[in-house]
């Protein structure tokens, strides 16, 4: 019965897709929309393979790729590593939560490239200035969704552990951590989105390779098969990171059943 549900909805997507797809093949076709505006698949599919053999720039299109995805991954590994302990810490212990909370807070609303120009005065402008940039805005998420995590967790769990004789870094690693993991997770996934959207803010300014830098480069020339290219590029890589994340989640935070897998 579930994997009927399963494969209804998955019908329904890929209809989805279709009509999206057959609607751009008419309206390029019959020339509804200007190229200039909507290239056609087959323009998109040539470039891709124009990039791929001559690339943009002087450079082929999986260096570019590459040099995204260094970046992307880069900025996240050090959002987690520091996100993670701060945002469990930051919700189990109260003077680290009064100490880091009034940073994260002030940080999360500001949009990226208002700090971006401080960041290039201070770092230069190569790959740190762009990691930087990256990083901070996929901190906050991860700082917030850990610190919810821990302040939905029953304290009774935490007293009857206490009363047991278990150490507070007994309970912070036996039972604070997986209790959060689900949330873990969740706030990853929002990181990778939010840092994902600033990858192109990222390579804007002072900068002459990337994915996002081909697509602003392109546009100053109207090259929009390249835009297209690029932005195609970025999209289904974004949905196989989401992907890989919601499964990595379904296989390692396996006692919060399988609902959403």
């Amino acid at each position: 019965m579930k994997k009927s549900i399963k494969l209804r909805y998955l019908l329904i997507s890929v209809m989805t897709i279709t009509v999206l797809l057959g609607s751009w093949i008419v309206a390029t076709n019959l020339r509804i929309v200007p190229a200039v505006l909507l290239p056609s698949l087959d323009k998109i599919s040539q470039t891709f393979i124009d990039l791929s053999r001559s690339g943009y720039g002087g450079t082929l299109l999986y260096v570019h790729y590459w040099i995204t995805m260094r970046r992307l991954f880069v900025a996240i590994l050090f959002a987690v590593l520091i996100g993670i302990p701060l945002g469990l810490l930051s919700g189990y212990v109260r003077w680290i939560n009064a100490i880091v909370d009034p940073l994260i807070q002030f940080i999360r609303p500001i949009p990226p490239l208002a700090y971006y120009t401080l960041l290039i005065l201070w770092l230069g402008i190569g790959e740190s200035s762009k990691i930087m940039l990256l990083f901070w805005a996929a901190l906050p998420p991860i700082y917030i969704s850990c610190f919810d995590a821990v302040q939905r967790i029953d304290s009774e769990y935490l007293q009857s552990a206490a009363s047991l004789g278990a150490s507070r870094h007994q309970i912070f690693f036996n039972i604070i951590f997986p209790a959060s993991l689900p949330d873990i997770f969740t706030g990853l996934r929002s990181a990778v989105g939010v840092a994902y959207t600033t990858i192109v803010s990222a390579e804007m300014i002072a900068s002459s390779s990337g994915v996002g830098w081909m697509i602003i480069d392109s546009s100053h020339y109207l090259k929009s098969d390249v835009m297209f290219a690029g932005i195609i590029l970025l999209g289904i890589t974004g949905v196989l990171i989401d992907w890989l994340l919601r499964e990595m989640a379904c296989r390692i935070v396996h006692w919060r059943g399988k609902k959403e897998c």
